[in-house]
């Protein structure tokens, strides 16, 4: 819920200092509004259809108050259609549409409950036929239905996929369909019959830990109804794929945990595996526990479960050693015969998979050749024969789905590599901030750089007129320190020379990789010189002094 909290701060700190009246809202702004006090004139707490209206009226009227909290239930019948078309539907590979909020079950560790209660609330079938009447007419083929849990209630969710088969059928138009549910969905066989029919291809499942005390302890007891990897190959055989979360660090795991996780994410052949350490979130169940039990860590980030921590002090493993085996265990995962035996495996079973490509001709041929050159060509002899292995054998309906797999383990081994230094050595920190004070001693000598570090945050205050040398050196000593930490590096710019426009460009592009790693920190009267993309980095403004 909170991983955009430090963008958001950046953002209300700014606005604000500038004299604007700033809002915030949201998914932890909801969870977590008293964080938002000292930033924000109000805060919009909550599901926002009646109180964001209430806040509206206040607000033209000259009388809004600092917090607006929905206390009540939301019928999801006021939930009006959103406004698809202020989107730039051609940036996203699939577009979020929401069916239901809630969830029966009692996660220890999740927020979801507290946020939207046990009891599932959905919209009408008709409602969600507008909204993707909506969407037709934008010309999107690829939805993904974000709710907690598509099947909390399993007879109105029957009801809606009946409704989106016939709506297909009707106006003869292509949806595929994603979603996320729970693993008891492998036990309903009219709904692994209707999840295909509608144009379902995937789901995302959490099953967490092939450990079932592990499951007990989290209070999981729906993964616990019969033997996991039997509902994974049975949901398989109805031609759905399955994205999956995995958890580790709960009180029953131990070293050997690691080696179970790696066995069964093979064993089940799930591509898109995301692992993460267990992470107490606010207001949680599992925050609660732990607090009283003494074992938070103060001061750690407790919003962002894919970094390589956590914010409480795990009960059997060493944190060092839990630190250390979950980048092994991607590492692991992510080599050609990892990624080459789960495709197999999941071969086994899905004969007729239902995902299939829905981009344009030019589009799809573009995405081949960069696959072609980047992803299998680039990776060398292992990669090139993993990759024959797994098409050796397959059919031309499994062709696109394995090729999409291959294509979401290469983005996810870019991703461990960028940000969990799998495959990077244990190279200190201090190392490499070493080596970049040295590449810029003379600068900062001269008063025109500044180095600072702080929790693994680097930051380089350009405060004087630089040299085309210098950007030939940031380049080297920003892309090696990123490459071997996973730190972040923010560039304050202060002052800039119009000839070195190019210089700085160039900069840019090469740093572009990390880009998610790079803050770019300046005025508003050099936001225009710049020309600093705020897709790929984080841009942060100041008002000129």
């Amino acid at each position: 819920m909170g991983v955009q909290f430090r963008r958001q701060k950046e953002l209300l700190t700014y606005y604000r200092g500038l004299g604007y009246y700033v809002v915030a809202g949201g998914s932890y702004a909801s969870l977590c509004p008293e964080r938002y006090e000292d930033l924000a004139d109000a805060v919009v707490a909550g599901e926002a259809e009646y109180i964001w209206k209430e806040f509206c009226r206040d607000f033209e009227a000259g009388t809004a108050r600092a917090l607006y909290e929905e206390k009540g239930v939301v019928s999801l019948a006021d939930s009006p259609t959103p406004r698809f078309d202020l989107l730039k539907v051609d940036r996203y590979t699939n577009v979020s549409l929401q069916f239901s909020r809630g969830c029966p079950f009692l996660c220890e560790f999740c927020d979801i409950i507290i946020m939207f209660g046990r009891k599932p609330r959905t919209k009408s079938p008709e409602q969600v036929g507008r909204e993707l009447d909506a969407l037709r007419a934008l010309g999107v083929h690829s939805v993904f239905f974000v709710d907690d849990n598509f099947i909390g209630d399993k007879p109105v969710a029957k009801s809606l996929l009946r409704y989106l088969r016939d709506y297909q059928r009707e106006h003869n138009y292509r949806f595929q369909f994603g979603t996320e549910a729970s693993l008891n969905l492998a036990q309903d066989k009219e709904l692994l019959q209707l999840l295909p029919e509608a144009g379902f291809a995937w789901v995302f499942i959490g099953i967490e830990s092939p450990d079932e005390e592990s499951l007990k302890e989290t209070k999981k007891l729906q993964n616990t109804r019969e033997d996991i990897l039997t509902s994974i190959h049975r949901i398989y055989e109805h031609g759905l794929d399955i994205f999956a979360g995995f958890i580790i660090g709960f009180d029953n795991d131990t070293l050997k945990t690691f080696d179970h996780q790696y066995r069964f994410i093979v064993d089940s052949g799930i591509q898109v595996a995301m692992v993460g350490l267990l992470t107490a979130l606010p207001k949680t169940p599992l925050y609660k526990r732990l607090e009283g039990e003494g074992r938070l860590l103060p001061g750690a980030d407790g919003t962002d479960n894919t970094s390589i921590g956590t914010n409480f002090v795990p009960k059997q493993i060493e944190y060092e050693t839990l630190v250390r085996e979950y980048r092994h265990l991607y590492e692991r995962l992510l080599k050609p015969a990892a990624i080459a035996r789960r495709i197999t495996n999941k071969m086994r079973y899905m004969r007729k998979p239902n995902y299939q490509p829905l981009y344009p001709l030019s589009k799809l041929l573009g995405i081949l050749a960069k696959f072609g050159w980047r992803g299998v060509l680039r990776g060398g002899p292992v990669r090139m024969l993993q990759f024959a292995r797994t098409m050796s054998r397959a059919s031309l309906k499994q062709i696109p789905l394995i090729v999409s797999d291959w294509i979401a383990a290469l983005s996810m081994k870019e991703f461990a590599e960028r940000h969990l230094l799998v495959g990077a050595g244990q190279s200190a920190s201090a190392v490499h901030l070493e080596k970049l004070r040295q590449s810029f001693q003379s600068y900062v000598q001269q008063g025109r750089v500044r180095i600072q570090m702080e929790q693994g945050n680097i930051s380089l205050q350009l405060q004087g007129l630089l040299d085309s040398a210098f950007y030939a050196k940031a380049s080297r000593a920003i892309k090696d320190l990123l490459k071997h930490t996973t730190s972040t590096v923010t560039l304050h710019v202060e002052q800039f020379q119009e000839e070195h426009r190019g210089q700085w460009q160039r900069l840019l592009r090469r740093l572009r990789r990390n880009g998610d790693r790079i803050y770019v920190s300046t005025t508003e009267s050099l936001k225009d010189v710049l020309e600093v993309d705020s897709s790929v980095f984080h841009l942060v403004l100041a008002p000129a002094a």
